[in-house]
């Protein structure tokens, strides 16, 4: 057994022990394979602490997950560890193409790459485009999740195919996503910085 395939048990085995011990449990909704290669809308976004949550998820299901970050983390003395735990740097001081940057990188490697279309944790008036930007230029679907602070559970796992966003408007997209957060009725921690209506 290599050290690698040590590590994904490891990791598996300590994210279930923490979850059942803070009293979080993972709800799916659709298949989990939806989670190996997508653009991965989190929302509610309005505390660092539904990143943790969204680690300890993946790593209960041995998935993949990524997200993009400041590269001054990922060059410094603690990098490794930044890149361990799904960390992509960028040079955000240069005018960085985003979306080709995301299209690119997922030419090398099949993951989530978690998105919050809010941009901040504070409360907005409507969601950002770029997540749906890369999706399209990625080829890859775009699926939901949230934390739900209320019921202690982390949602994820619906699926919005990439053939679908080919063949939609962007807000019969937004629709779809806005329906799916109101209906599920997902509580995040600071509730009065969460605008619901998406666009």
């Amino acid at each position: 057994m290599t050290v690698m395939v040590i590590l994904f048990f490891m990791k598996k085995i300590l994210a279930k022990i923490i979850l059942k011990i803070i009293g979080w449990k993972v709800v799916l909704q659709g298949d989990v394979n939806n989670l190996d290669r997508c653009i991965l809308v989190v929302a509610p976004h309005t505390d660092n602490s539904e990143y943790i949550l969204g680690n300890l998820a993946y790593w209960t299901l041995g998935k993949k997950l990524k997200v993009i970050i400041k590269d001054a983390h990922t060059k410094a003395w603690y990098g490794a560890i930044v890149k361990g735990i799904g960390g992509i740097g960028i040079d955000r001081s240069q005018k960085n193409d985003l979306v080709n940057f995301v299209a690119n990188e997922f030419k090398k490697d099949d993951f989530s790459l978690v998105i919050t279309p809010e941009g901040t944790r504070s409360w907005v008036p409507k969601w950002r485009k770029g997540f749906y930007n890369m999706a399209l230029a990625a080829k890859v679907p775009i699926v939901l999740a949230g934390g739900d602070y209320k019921r202690k559970t982390i949602n994820l796992g619906y699926k919005i195919p990439y053939e679908k966003l080919e063949t939609h408007t962007f807000e019969e997209i937004m629709e779809e996503i806005q329906n799916f957060y109101i209906e599920h009725d997902i509580t995040p921690k600071h509730p009065e910085n969460w605008n619901p209506q998406i666009y």
